[in-house]
This record gives structure tokens, sequence and C-alpha cells, in this order.
């Protein structure tokens, strides 16, 4: 599915307003790859989703295609947080506030980056936007079940397979005024970064 939005900060449009439905990134045909030029370095692209999505994997995927730096949100959580985390509780927006200005500010300071974080709910991507206007948004789309296999075959992270049900739970969608796209991302790394850069490719150019 394809969100298009307006980008702000920016002599013209780079993100022109959507009309109609969501549409999943397989429908979209010949988006080809996403230029890179002058203006596209302003990009600052948010890679989406419940633990166990890929945000890491395909955030540093595109970042690398994109020719820009990558930054892992985990890597920006408090340290209270992370315990809290790994114990096997749910964070508190409380919790979170802190977290997700940090994520804001990464973002508002570097002309062009990727960074990985789940922004789960608006409430969390609009606390984003709020440090970083201009933010774009890539939501990575599993199936429950792929993303349970996942979780238990992951070594040496925090996240306990456990708390899947809860962010599953919290999941609130892109929606059609918020900037971004949302795309399936099963299947190899490869196939979901073609996707990711065909719809971003297709929301550039309107949809």
């Amino acid at each position: 599915m394809v969100v298009v939005g307006t980008q702000t900060n920016s002599p013209e449009p780079l993100w022109t307003p959507c009309r109609g439905r969501f549409r999943h990134a397989d429908e979209v045909h010949g988006g080809g790859d996403a230029d890179r030029g002058p203006a596209a370095r302003t990009d600052r692209l948010v890679v989406m989703g419940v633990s166990g999505a890929g945000k890491t994997t395909v955030g540093q995927a595109l970042a690398a295609a994109l020719d820009v730096p990558f930054v892992d949100g985990d890597d920006l959580q408090p340290a209270a947080n992370v315990r809290k985390m790994a114990s096997g509780t749910p964070l508190t927006d409380e919790d979170r506030a802190p977290w997700l200005a940090r994520v804001g500010e990464v973002l508002a300071g570097v002309h062009g980056v990727v960074i990985a974080c789940s922004a789960l709910r608006r409430a969390y991507r609009d606390a984003i936007r709020a440090v970083a206007p201009d933010a774009v948004f890539v939501q990575l789309d599993v199936d429950p079940r792929e993303l349970e296999a996942r979780m238990r075959d992951r070594r040496d992270h925090y996240m306990p397979a456990s708390l899947l049900p809860s962010q599953l739970a919290t999941l609130e969608p892109l929606a059609v005024d918020e900037r971004g796209v949302i795309v399936d991302a099963s299947g190899a790394p490869d196939a979901v970064l073609a996707r990711v850069r065909a719809a971003l490719s297709a929301a550039r150019a309107g949809g």
C-alpha cells in the first residue's frame, strides 16, 4: 500500500497529496529505482513496524542503496527502557516519550538518513514529526506467524517473542494523511528492499 503526503521545507513538493485508498506496493508497476539527486538528500526516512518485521535489515540495506547514514532506533533507547523490555515488560507512553524525541532530533539533524524505529502508534509518529516534520515512514508489513518464527530464531536481542502480541495490538497502520508507504516485508531482504524502493519511487511520482 502507498500513502503519499506533501514534504515540508522544500521549494517543490517531493510528496504529493494522496487521493483515494491505500494501495499495496505490489500493485505499483514501473516505479523504477529511486533516483538520487540533491533534493532527495533531504529525505528523512523511518523504517517502522513491530519487532521482527526486519526494520534493521531493511533499513541498513535502504540506507546503503541511497548512500545515506543508517541509525538503529534501538541504540537511542534509554537504558531503563532496554532493561524493562528485556524483562518482558511493555513500555508505557511515558517511557517512550524521551526516546521518540531523540529519534526526531537525530532525523532533524541530518540531511538524508534512514532510522529503524517501531513507531507503532499515530501518536508516536506525531511525536517524531513534531521534531522532524518532513519525516517519511516506511511501514514493514509481515504475517504474524512469520514474525513469531523470526523472533524465535533471533539471538542476542533484548526484545522477547512474548512481547509480540502486545506490539501487534498497539500497531496503528499509517493513515492516508501520513507521509509514507506500507510494504509487504515477507520473503528475502533483497525482495523487500526492491518493493520499498519501488513504493517510494511511485510515491514521489504521485503514485
